[in-house]
């Protein structure tokens, strides 16, 4: 089975009587240590994929296991759990919570687990120092520049060592420098940790980064 095994699925929305489908029997293998890059027209169904993938909405039909699980078998807490274990997220406009410093943003996502407050703070460090902020650690959002604060969002997804690391629109806020210095991060984590990484973008120039490309356009895949 792939890393990440995305078979069949199915995605309507449905508002009142009116059925809205998105996604149309999609099927989709990435193995693990992969760097998949998804483009299509706006509205194609990308985000709905990614989301999908890490379990934050579920199919109408089909099925998808990351990492061994199968996604669809797990609700309410264990949901909850397998996603801070194996997801790490990034989002196009960072959502850092302005009144924590960037150790604090980083930090966030591990008190879902019983660790101590030094702990704590030894890994959220590390993930600073791993993206280059180790002295911004004290800076809060509005002190960084747009390129900064996605880094410290970046540190944020991998503070908890996640198995897939899920990108939507990773550069899409940047400019040509700030983005291209965040595409090179990625390249390194996948290529230096072995992090397994989707990430939905329209530019074909951060597309490049990835190790293969597929398209998406009216909830259908085409590599």
């Amino acid at each position: 089975m792939a890393w990440v095994d995305v078979q069949n699925v199915r995605k309507v929305y449905r508002r009142d009587t009116q059925e809205i489908p998105v996604l149309d029997d999609l099927s989709l293998a990435i193995e693990e240590g992969e760097f998949v890059a998804l483009m299509g027209p706006s509205g194609s169904g990308k985000t709905t994929l990614l989301n999908l993938i890490g379990g934050i909405d579920q199919p109408t039909s089909g099925r998808i296991a990351v990492a061994g699980t199968d996604i669809a078998r797990l609700s309410g807490g264990a949901l909850a759990r397998w996603r801070s274990q194996t997801i790490g997220y990034i989002f196009q406009l960072y959502n850092l919570m302005p009144v924590l410093t960037a150790l604090q943003n980083v930090e966030l996502p591990l008190l879902l687990f019983k660790m101590s407050a030094s702990e704590r703070r030894k890994r959220a460090e590390f993930a600073l120092d791993l993206v280059g902020l180790a002295d911004r650690r004290g800076h809060f959002p509005r002190q960084l520049s747009g390129g900064q604060e996605q880094r410290v969002a970046i540190a944020r997804a991998l503070v908890s060592d996640p198995k897939v690391l899920l990108a939507d629109e990773p550069t899409g806020d940047l400019d040509r420098k700030s983005g291209g210095e965040v595409l090179e991060l990625l390249v390194r984590l996948n290529r230096e940790f072995k992090k397994t990484i989707v990430m939905v973008t329209h530019d074909p120039h951060a597309a490049e980064s990835a190790h293969r490309l597929v398209h998406l356009d009216k909830g259908v895949l085409s590599s």
